[in-house]
């Protein structure tokens, strides 16, 4: 198999580029690190020093890839088969970037923020985190009044960052009820075969994650 993904099933950036690898029907072998694990941990420095993932790795063209929107964009451009994650149009393709990069700025950052001071014991002021997954919510919820998905009409890249996004996101601070719009969207996202996939495959994962008490019931059996 050409291409081969490290990873964790719990990494919501690696549910990023796995929801991209089954948009495009891309079969990937599948190699789980465990970043406590020292051999595990080597393995994936030898391909990217940093020591994060995702990466893959692709034997065809001899070259590792890392970070999951430059992930995604090398699915885009050497394995789509037909629809593409990065529209062809200029204008709508800037547009799924700067979404994708919303996404990964002003909803992961916070979220991992969040996440990372209940890891650590930390008890911080979070209050400013959760404001920003506050404003982060209304804007989204402005930006999908007249689009079924949060680019335009066709699913995209800023697809695959909003839904691990808002995922995790949602079990920190709550959609308002007001932002009927993102509520919708995100039912939309997680009804999307290739997010249940991902959603399943975490799922013997979830007691890991340091908020599991939080996620809601519909995602803790297979539908």
């Amino acid at each position: 198999m050409s291409l081969t993904l490290y990873y964790h099933p719990l990494s919501s950036f690696c549910h990023k580029v796995l929801i991209a690898l089954y948009e495009h029907g891309i079969d990937v072998e599948k190699r789980l690190i465990d970043l406590g694990n020292e051999a595990d941990r080597a393995a994936l420095q030898a391909l990217w020093p940093i020591g994060k993932f995702p990466v893959i790795r692709d034997e065809t063209q001899q070259r590792n890839v890392a970070e999951s929107t430059v992930i995604i964009e090398y699915l885009d451009h050497f394995y789509a088969a037909q629809s593409r994650l990065i529209p062809d149009d200029w204008e709508t393709a800037l547009e799924v970037r700067q979404w994708d990069r919303f996404f990964d700025l002003y909803v992961q950052v916070p979220l991992q923020a969040i996440v990372g001071d209940r890891i650590r014991a930390a008890n911080g002021d979070l209050s400013h985190e959760r404001a920003v997954l506050m404003t982060a919510y209304g804007m989204i919820d402005r930006q999908l009044a007249s689009k079924a998905w949060v680019a335009g009409a066709t699913f995209s890249m800023a697809d695959c960052a909003a839904a691990p996004a808002l995922f995790y996101a949602s079990t920190l601070v709550a959609f308002p009820e007001e932002h009927a719009h993102l509520r919708a969207y995100f039912d939309r996202l997680v009804q999307r075969p290739s997010v249940q996939r991902v959603i399943d495959e975490a799922r013997p994962y979830f007691s890991l994650y340091p908020f599991a008490d939080d996620i809601p019931r519909r995602f803790l059996a297979a539908g």
